[in-house]
């Protein structure tokens, strides 16, 4: 049975069965002896770490290592409830509380990592893993500001390394025949794309109230090491963790954030988007440490050979915001807008998509024939898919070189929400709302005293 260690010299060891039984380890760095020795051919078999386990963190790890050529070889969460039931699960797994730690000292022992941490300690792992030459799989978005995005999109590149954003829904055969739908040309040149995502906001904190001096942090949370990179703050019961803190403004980036990666994949790939050129809100604005509920964003982008104009606009509704459902063809048997979709309208149609599943619909009902076979796309599974890659050396379906500029994407219509309803103009080689130092002020954090990495924060 593997010994466990804590970083704290004075403190005695652990077992394994110690942490099982009673999940309160509060130690700070590895908390875990590495199992295995790094595998001396990826191509017999894939080494991976996993720097947050609960949650889609949990999901991601799973995922990945349901691929025959993958062993976890290391865990690595701030909450030991967390490291306890992912460690049953792979009982050889050295087990961490401190990712930096994890990087620095025990590098050797994996040639991969998963990150499933929420969005505000995104991009500092990241970031470090890929000057490590670590293969990385980062959940969505990429990171909570636009900066972070492009420093990692950057060394991701510089590196050489294989990258997948894990916005795992670009794999389904239901988006991949949507775009070759769209370029098909069976609705003409597009002119507009609307966007809607109204599901429950099942992750808002039950408690939004943090003036007071906060309470005692439960005994398996190391709250300094998830707070990370952000200011220290008190802690509070059913407020940040665990799942709340994407509703947090530093920490989250609200519903865009959540689900606007899935919902612009299509379009950004089907319309050959690049870099929106302005973007504005048509909701009041938030100011507040909280990000807005509901939301209406406009984003204009530049036009390609698909669009039928030189620019095409996109509009994002969220906390049942729905769009104007006259301006959205229905398919037979549908009386309603579902919660979810997407609707490409064209010059000579529209393409309708329910987000929560289901095959586009092209209309009027005349052209649905057109180009409706998809056989020919294969079932791909997205984490696979990222597993693959690293041993074949090649770019996965979903490397941040597209990532990248996705989230950014996404980041600029979210930003709006703190600002103004007026239009802000985006430079996307500066990074800087042309018009709006307020805005620009938004792309960039300053990491706090302990945490700094050199580029980034």
């Amino acid at each position: 049975m593997t010994n466990l260690i804590s970083s704290n010299i004075n403190s005695p060891s652990l077992t394994r069965r110690q942490l099982l039984k009673n999940a309160a380890v509060a130690t700070v760095g590895v908390i875990g002896c590495p199992a295995i020795v790094r595998s001396s051919s990826l191509k017999s078999s894939l080494q991976v770490a996993c720097i947050g386990v609960g949650g889609m963190g949990g999901r991601t790890m799973e995922s990945v290592a349901s691929h025959p050529k993958v062993h976890i070889t290391a865990l690595c969460d701030v909450d030991s409830n967390n490291l306890s039931v992912a460690s049953r699960k792979y009982p050889d797994a050295s087990l961490h509380r401190d990712w930096r730690n994890l990087l620095a000292e025990y590098a050797d022992k994996f040639d991969a990592v998963t990150i499933g941490t929420p969005d505000h300690m995104h991009a500092a792992p990241a970031v470090t893993a890929i000057r490590e030459k670590k293969h990385i799989y980062l959940q969505k978005p990429m990171a909570s500001t636009l900066h972070e995005c492009r420093v990692i999109t950057q060394e991701a590149a510089k590196a050489g390394v294989v990258t997948q954003l894990g916005n795992q829904g670009r794999s389904s055969i239901e988006s991949r025949h949507t775009v070759e739908l769209i370029r098909s040309g069976v609705i003409g040149k597009i002119k507009e794309v609307i966007l809607w995502e109204n599901k429950k906001l099942s992750w808002w904190p039950k408690n939004t109230d943090i003036s007071g001096r906060g309470q005692v942090v439960p005994a398996n949370l190391d709250w300094d090491l998830w707070l990370g990179v952000q200011t220290p703050r008190p802690y509070f019961a059913n407020t940040y963790h665990p799942g709340t803190w994407r509703a947090w403004y530093g920490f989250g980036v609200g519903e865009m954030g959540d689900m606007g990666c899935h919902h612009f994949d299509t379009s950004f790939d089907a319309l050959k988007l690049t870099a929106p050129l302005r973007v504005r809100q048509l909701t009041p604005i938030t100011t507040g440490p909280l990000w807005g509920k509901q939301r209406q964003v406009e984003l204009v982008f530049p036009g390609s050979d698909i669009t039928a104009d030189d620019t095409v606009k996109l509009t994002w509704h969220d906390g049942d915001q729905r769009p104007d459902a006259t301006r959205i063809p229905l398919p037979t048997g549908v009386e309603s807008l579902p919660e979810s979709g997407t609707c490409w309208i064209g010059e000579s149609g529209t393409i309708f998509k329910n987000y929560r599943g289901g095959m586009p619909v092209v209309l009027p009902e005349a052209k649905s024939t057109v180009g409706k076979n998809q056989s020919h796309l294969a079932k791909q599974d997205h984490y696979h898919d990222w597993v693959d890659a690293v041993i074949e050396g090649r770019k996965s379906c979903d490397d941040f070189s597209h990532g990248g500029p996705l989230t950014e994407a996404v980041l600029v219509g979210a930003m709006a929400d703190r600002v103004s309803n007026d239009w802000l103009h985006w430079d996307h080689v500066n990074q800087t709302f042309t018009n709006s130092p307020e805005a620009t002020s938004l792309v960039t954090q300053t990491y706090r005293d302990g945490w700094s990495i050199p580029g980034l924060g």
